[in-house]
């Protein structure tokens, strides 16, 4: 299948990055390619590394970036090893980094990687398609409370307790496969006035078991602070965000790294030593304008969070 992926926020991204032409960034979620493209236009001794754990984009992306090969660095990985990449490269510290969280279009096109709940599938739901652990494996493995647990957390999905028992009941005669087997048991749990309300009835299950299954929040806490601390002074970090449970990890670590000291007021005076490592530069995140949404409507949820390195 062809790899289509249309760049989200790709204007306010370069401009948020304020590219040197000699500088190292960082593109933790290369996907089709499309931000680093921009970005390595504007490098002249600069380097750009790429980071993806689908090999499918990293192939996409060797392709679009062919041009630019002697300034390009490409690694499949998940951006969470970012010190350890830097580290192997004998790079200390870099002058930008991009994250683009959340699953790419074209890996909701591609029926067969199981993302998508329109399209029959294996539960799958893997972007390192190297890894063994799969959809199949939280649907089927999973305890009732466990499941209803990520679909709490995950999805934000009211039903989630009727859910995680259906699904408990469903595969005690038989392990659920296929997406539409799953999308079908998710429906019989959702009363049928409720499935006429909004969105996809199986939306926010799906969601919820594709960041179990890539460990995507986590993966995100895991990573805002080393990259913090990876930049150069003036470094930027730029990540873009599809749904609220990501922005809010964004939002308050950016918050974190913004204070200068978390002393209990009563304190005299300063204990704790902590400083200020950011400056805030979006103190509201930017979202995709009009025109935009207009050719991409799976932008319109998008947040763009920047930070300066102090």
């Amino acid at each position: 299948m062809e790899f289509n992926h249309v760049s989200v926020l790709l204007n306010e991204v370069i401009e948020g990055l304020n590219i040197k032409e000699n500088g190292i960034y960082v593109d933790g979620t290369l996907g089709g390619a499309g931000h680093s493209l921009e970005i390595v236009k504007r490098l002249k001794d600069g380097k750009l590394i790429g980071i993806d754990q689908d090999l499918n984009a990293l192939e996409k992306a060797s392709e679009v970036l062919k041009e630019y090969k002697d300034k390009v660095i490409l690694k499949h990985s998940n951006y969470e090893n970012i010190d350890k990449i830097l580290n192997e490269l004998g790079v200390d510290k870099v002058d930008g980094i991009l994250l683009d969280i959340g699953v790419s279009s074209y890996q909701l096109d591609e029926e067969s990687r199981g993302f998508s709940y329109n399209k029959d599938a294996p539960l799958d739901m893997r972007m390192d398609n190297t890894s063994t652990f799969t959809a199949w494996d939280v649907v089927n493995r999973y305890s009732q409370e466990k499941l209803e647990e990520i679909i709490w957390n995950y999805g934000e999905d009211r039903w989630a307790k009727r859910i995680a028992e259906f699904i408990v009941n469903e595969r005690a005669d038989n392990p659920i496969d296929t997406t539409l087997e799953l999308v079908s048991v998710i429906k019989k749990a959702i009363p049928k006035a409720v499935r006429m309300e909004g969105h996809h009835p199986a939306k926010k299950t799906f969601q919820a078991i594709r960041i179990e299954v890539n460990r995507e929040l986590e993966v995100l806490q895991n990573s805002i602070y080393k990259m913090v601390n990876l930049l150069n002074v003036k470094g930027r970090l730029a990540i873009i965000t599809f749904h609220s449970l990501e922005d809010r990890i964004v939002k308050e670590s950016f918050r974190e790294l913004y204070k200068d000291c978390i002393c209990p007021p009563e304190y005299p005076k300063c204990m704790c030593n902590k400083k200020r490592e950011i400056e805030i530069i979006t103190r509201k995140p930017i979202v995709p304008k009009q025109s935009e949404l207009e050719v991409n409507n799976r932008a319109r949820s998008a947040k763009l969070r920047i930070a300066e390195k102090l």
